[in-house]
């Protein structure tokens, strides 16, 4: 088994996603990740999905996926030639005497405290998995309360733009 990143242009529409992550289920992959938004192009929206799977079933489901008639393209984004990046909210447990130890944690990897409060902090962090487990890692000891995820956000490196290449035909 092999991760692998595959960003969908997809229109807008109702349902398209439970159609999308249908297709995964039907063919029993699990998702490991899943992040929708708008793009730049009013009424299309970007599909990022990671899934841990072998390459030919995989191809099967972007064949099936492609038969879908509001998928416009998709893409296969591999780690060198992307740019990916996690984002998560963390609120971990704090007092007087760690909230000091806690913030130098927060410095040392560059994130932001968003939120504090007498007996915990809210942390908002950026970045790889890696970096991301890291941190994780690193506010174990304190206590973690609480984590808020967002999927993998993923988009090719350069000037060059998927959307682009659909607006032109």
């Amino acid at each position: 088994m092999s991760t692998h990143v595959l960003s969908l242009l997809v229109e807008n529409t109702p349902g398209l996603l439970t159609r999308v992550a249908g297709l995964f289920a039907r063919r029993g992959f699990n998702i490991d990740s899943l992040a929708v938004g708008v793009t730049e192009v009013p009424g299309i929206s970007r599909i990022t999905v990671v899934v841990d799977v072998e390459d030919l079933p995989l191809e099967q489901v972007t064949k099936q996926l492609n038969k879908l008639i509001n998928v416009i393209k998709i893409v296969e984004l591999d780690f060198s030639t992307s740019v990916q990046r996690e984002h998560m909210l963390v609120k971990v447990r704090t007092d007087n005497s760690t909230r000091s130890n806690v913030i130098e944690v927060v410095n040392l990897f560059r994130a932001s405290v968003v939120d504090y409060a007498s007996d915990a902090l809210v942390i908002e962090v950026t970045g790889d998995k890696g970096k991301v487990d890291a941190m994780l890692r690193a506010l174990e000891p304190f206590g973690i309360k609480e984590i808020a995820q967002s999927g993998l956000l993923a988009i090719g490196r350069g000037g060059k733009s998927i959307t682009e290449r659909v607006l032109r035909g």
